[in-house]
């Protein structure tokens, strides 16, 4: 396993060399840059080419490519365009809030998801199987903007029960409780989605360990079908709920962008929209390279909980 691990981890370098090399080409191929948001009355082409030249965008791509390069195996992400912050400041100053988020979002979707896809399974074609199914696709089919600003409508505007936007609330203490009311309503939203598809993969999933021979010998032993079920068949399954959370991290942190907008979570996804807006260069490539990593790291995570899952696993 160990050597496996240095194969897979050896074998990311070139593949994020290749993808930080396509990183810089789409975002730098935009249209506009950060100096076109400043254009105004006052300001004379000159002053516009001056800008360029102190950015350094009026070079060839190439060499702006390996100077952000230099820079980024120095560990240094660089200075944004907008805000002129050390955007590796910016980022760890947003990426525990959009941790919070996800990490507490995917537990809840599981929780929801592996108890009712089991239960599902297990009682196929009937009136739950029925219900819950029913309940999955409308996960998956309902927009995040629009469960989102329902919810808003609902709890925040007419019920006033919990805040509509922020991860604090302005002049208040700033402490646990508060932020658990602020993190309610972007957890159900985010948490809808993953449990809708969570529930259809753990109940395939599932029915088809349900049908192995080896269930019928437990039953056949007159093993109980909590046991049965439990420690048999779930067992088993969770190669396909691991292969599951897997594709599930990284797509968080993009899902998370709509959903940090929608209720001004100040978290990576409304650091990205702003970035977007503003032709944020570095901070753009900077979280699009954080993104890749992520991506590569939950796919080598996925492999080594297999061989912890399932024993008979091994990579040679």
């Amino acid at each position: 396993m160990l050597n496996y691990i240095v194969r897979r981890l050896l074998i990311a370098i070139p593949i994020l060399l290749g993808i930080t090399i396509i990183d810089f080409l789409i975002v730098n191929m935009a249209p506009g840059n950060p100096v076109d948001m400043m254009i105004s009355p006052n300001i004379t082409g000159e002053a516009l080419a001056l800008r360029k030249a102190a950015l350094g965008l009026d070079q060839p791509l190439y060499i702006q490519y390996f100077h952000w390069l230099v820079s980024l195996l120095q560990g240094n992400f660089g200075y944004s365009m907008t805000t002129y912050q050390p955007v590796g400041q910016m980022i760890a100053q947003r990426i525990g809030p959009t941790m919070l988020l996800m990490g507490t979002a995917l537990v809840v979707g599981l929780l929801i998801a592996v108890p009712l896809g089991v239960i599902s399974a297990t009682h196929q074609n009937s009136t739950l199987d029925y219900l819950t199914t029913g309940g999955a696709f409308f996960g998956v089919s309902i927009p995040n903007f629009f469960l989102g600003l329902g919810l808003i409508y609902i709890f925040a505007v007419k019920l006033k029960w919990l805040p509509s936007s922020g991860m604090f609330t302005l002049g208040g203490d700033n402490g646990p409780i508060d932020t658990m009311r602020h993190l309610i309503l972007p957890v159900i939203v985010l948490a809808v989605q993953i449990a809708g598809q969570d529930i259809r993969y753990v109940r395939s999933g599932m029915l088809e360990i349900l049908g192995q021979d080896y269930l019928r010998t437990a039953r056949a032993k007159g093993l109980k079908e909590s046991v049965v079920i439990n420690k048999h068949a779930l067992r088993n399954a969770l190669i396909t709920i691991i292969t599951v959370i897997g594709m599930q991290i990284p797509l968080l942190f993009g899902g998370a962008v709509i959903t940090e907008q929608i209720f001004a979570w100040p978290g990576i996804g409304q650091l990205t929209i702003d970035s977007i807006s503003g032709r944020d260069y570095p901070t753009l490539m900077a979280i699009n390279l954080i993104a890749a990593v992520m991506v590569l790291a939950a796919n080598l995570l996925t492999d080594i909980f297999y061989s912890v899952v399932d024993p008979r696993i091994r990579y040679n």
